[in-house]
């Protein structure tokens, strides 16, 4: 179903918008009139938009044009740290036929949108026991749960190590990639690996890794900037994004002994499929 109807409120505004690419924008929406729930790191909460909602520019016709007075929602994974109860931060990538993101593209500082104060989801860090690793593996906005983790959770100061491997196309496709590095760089037991796909097309010279995010875990980059191997008895790993690539890393994790975590029963690698 693709929205509601308008008996819910526009209770939400736009703070601040932040084009990382023409297709990605990050956006900070605080509450009108109440306040962001207690919520844990990794949780996604709704998004909406009337039909009315004017579309972006660079969006395709819709097939099917929304009705006026329904709100079209969807689900996406906060970014902002859970400490931070002023507002809640969205990494949103358009998808030019979609009914919802070229709808959310068209706003700026200033206008209004729905959003949820119901909060969910179980792609969070309560499953790692104390003293393992963590490894965060992302394609895209996939890396908008994994903000909202290190920024509340990596002031904790605990001996265990985290690292974030980061896919994207392009050098500037690569979202939060200066607060990344900044984390880094202020954060001996954090590192950051970002990875390009399409190096030959980059606007700038790239010197990192190059090929998808497979290709990345294989290079030992993870193995020489921890100073040991991630092994499946001492890290847990995070999966989010690209369908095709979650699929991909399971099956290389299981060949290394790696084990999805399931309900009944627990393993080392979490996923978060949402497309």
């Amino acid at each position: 179903m693709i929205g509601h109807k308008m008996d819910e409120p526009l209770n939400a505004v736009i703070a601040q918008r932040v084009e990382v690419a023409p297709s990605l924008v990050i956006l900070r929406v605080v509450p009108d009139g109440w306040i962001v729930p207690d919520f844990k790191p990794g949780q996604f909460t709704v998004m909406g938009l009337p039909g009315a909602a004017r579309r972006c520019e660079l969006s395709l016709p819709e097939e099917t044009p929304a009705a006026g007075d329904k709100l079209i929602k969807r689900a996406y994974s906060i970014a902002s740290s859970s400490v931070a109860k002023e507002y809640m931060e969205f990494y949103v990538a358009l998808v030019t036929s979609g009914a919802l993101t070229p709808r959310l593209f068209a706003l700026g500082a200033g206008n209004r949108l729905w959003l949820s104060s119901k909060i969910t989801g179980i792609f969070t860090l309560d499953r790692v026991p104390a003293g393992q690793h963590i490894v965060m593996i992302a394609t895209g906005t996939g890396l908008a749960p994994y903000m909202s983790m290190l920024r509340t959770e990596l002031v904790r100061g605990d001996t265990r190590r985290i690292a974030v491997i980061h896919g994207a196309r392009y050098s500037w496709e690569l979202g939060y990639r200066s607060e990344l590095t900044t984390m880094a760089y202020l954060c001996p037991d954090f590192v950051y690996i970002p990875c390009i796909s399409r190096p030959a097309e980059d606007k700038a010279p790239w010197t990192g890794l190059t090929g998808h995010i497979q290709a990345a875990w294989g290079s030992q980059a993870l193995e020489r900037a921890w100073g040991f191997k991630p092994l499946p008895a001492n890290t847990h790993i995070f999966l989010c994004g690209n369908p095709a690539m979650i699929e991909d890393m399971i099956t290389i994790l299981k060949g290394q002994g790696y084990n999805e975590h399931k309900p009944r029963a627990p393993g080392n690698v979490h996923c978060e499929r949402y497309w």
